[in-house]
């Protein structure tokens, strides 16, 4: 009989699972890791990787169509769907084989086939069990859809939406949030008539309003449609298309309708809940360290309360691996993980929102918004938005708030100004290369510690 013991047994093999496998493997624990599809998760097969290569496709076709504001004589002759999802689906293979040999070389024990946590630190696979010193459940997430709101045929999820093999000529989008607005942003730039239906007053409403304001701006600009504070009531579909009813009484009709609705914890099916796993909602609750209420028991990613980011899930299997070797890993700073929306323009961020600090820190609150307008790499781009900081009284930066083309390369540098706690005036001195669009981070610092340059007052 196989040994079917070690140090580490993680359930799931998506961001946190594998990031928490190769990390233990390099400190010296053996790893059995159990996955029932492919390694590397919802992120890079149905998620992440998949949707910005189509993000970037459509980049390139919008550069195609306007390529005459450059000086260059291009044809824009429309969308090759099949030529676009075999870009897409190359750049997944060759990752995923990478993934593989990573996963070899560090000498992971794979195990394919769907896993039940049963308790104490086993998880059975097919009738055989797999036991460690620790378990870490890492089973990720699900796109949620509406009560009475069943998925099939032309009422589709992110998932189907990136397998399309033909461009729709009108979409309705059931959500603004980050998923519904890529795939808003992507089909726009493939000429289809696209509108985004939000029950909140703004899209993108877990960011600041200052970026929700000129993501509205730039979708209006694109002709992109969108309708916030109105609820959906309701959808029906027929051989010709779907019929979307709203509350305010409006119909809109469209080829398909998009969930994007959010992600829900995929914890149901598991074992948890029968082996004493404390669950709310759906969501395994952990402490500060990713530590269950079952002893020697983890958990990671989409599954924990908190953002549904794949690098925050591939940190926290990180984390948890240092902790099981007992390198007491400094615990993980939840506003200080960045988020990226890569629609066209992208909004990134880290850190507090201005109502955010001014609930923490009270009225007192001061923020300062550069805008790209004078920064000459942007308009080189010809891009538009801003960056703005958000900073605590007689304190530190406690959040950065950028949108435009390309912001998302950007994050790196807010982020390590946030995890520094840095003041205006440690970041002011910094050079950055021009022309660049880091140079409006700059910029927006150096108003903010009392010498603003490119600034019209």
């Amino acid at each position: 009989m196989s040994d079917t013991s070690a140090d580490l047994v993680i359930l799931g093999g998506g961001s946190g699972g594998y990031a928490a496998a190769f990390r233990a493997a390099e400190l010296g624990l053996s790893v059995t890791l159990i996955e029932k599809d492919k390694l590397g998760g919802t992120c890079l097969h149905r998620g992440c990787i998949p949707t910005k290569a189509l993000l970037h496709a459509a980049e390139v076709a919008d550069e195609a169509r306007d390529a005459e504001t450059f000086g260059v004589k291009a044809v824009f002759e429309g969308i090759d769907i099949a030529g676009v999802n075999k870009y897409k689906d190359g750049i997944v293979s060759r990752l995923y084989k990478g993934l593989q040999g990573l996963a070899k070389a560090h000498k992971v024990n794979l195990v394919e086939g769907t896993g039940r946590f049963v308790g104490g630190t086993t998880v059975e696979v097919e009738g055989t069990r797999y036991t460690g010193k620790n378990v870490i459940l890492a089973t990720g997430s699900y796109s949620r859809t509406l009560p009475g709101l069943e998925l099939g045929g032309r009422i589709i999820a992110s998932e189907q939406a990136l397998t399309l093999d033909y461009v729709p000529k009108k979409v309705v989008v059931l959500g603004g949030g980050v998923i519904g607005v890529e795939f808003a942003s992507v089909w726009a730039s493939f000429g289809v008539d696209v509108t985004v239906v939000e029950a909140l007053p703004r899209l993108v409403p877990n960011e600041d309003e200052y970026a929700s304001k000129q993501l509205e701006r730039a979708f209006r600009r694109r002709k992109i449609g969108f309708k916030t504070g109105v609820r959906f009531t309701g959808a029906k579909q027929d051989d010709n298309g779907v019929s979307v009813s709203l509350e305010s009484g409006e119909t809109l009709e469209a080829d398909l309708l998009l969930v994007a609705v959010g992600r829900g914890p995929n914890s149901a099916g598991h074992g948890y809940e029968e082996a004493g796993v404390q669950i709310d909602r759906g969501f395994v609750l952990t402490d500060d360290r990713l530590r269950t209420n079952l002893p020697n028991v983890y958990a990671v990613g989409d599954i924990v309360p908190g953002l549904q980011l794949a690098h925050r899930g591939f940190q926290q299997g990180i984390f948890v691996a240092e902790e099981i070797a007992g390198l007491n890993p400094r615990v993980i700073d939840e506003r200080g993980i960045p988020r990226v929306t890569y629609s066209h323009p992208e909004v990134a961020s880290v850190g507090l929102t201005e109502a955010q600090a001014k609930e923490k820190y009270g009225s007192d609150v001061t923020t300062f918004t550069y805008d790209l307008g004078g920064n000459g790499k942007s308009q080189i781009l010809k891009t538009s938005g801003g960056v703005k900081l958000v900073k605590a009284p007689d304190g530190p930066v406690v959040g950065v708030h950028m949108v435009g083309d390309r912001v998302g390369e950007l994050i790196g540098e807010a982020q390590l100004i946030y995890s520094w706690e840095a003041f205006p005036e440690d970041v002011a001195p910094l050079i950055h290369a021009h022309p660049t669009q880091t140079e409006a981070l700059g910029e927006a610092f150096l108003a903010l510690a009392g010498k603003p340059l490119h600034v019209h007052s």
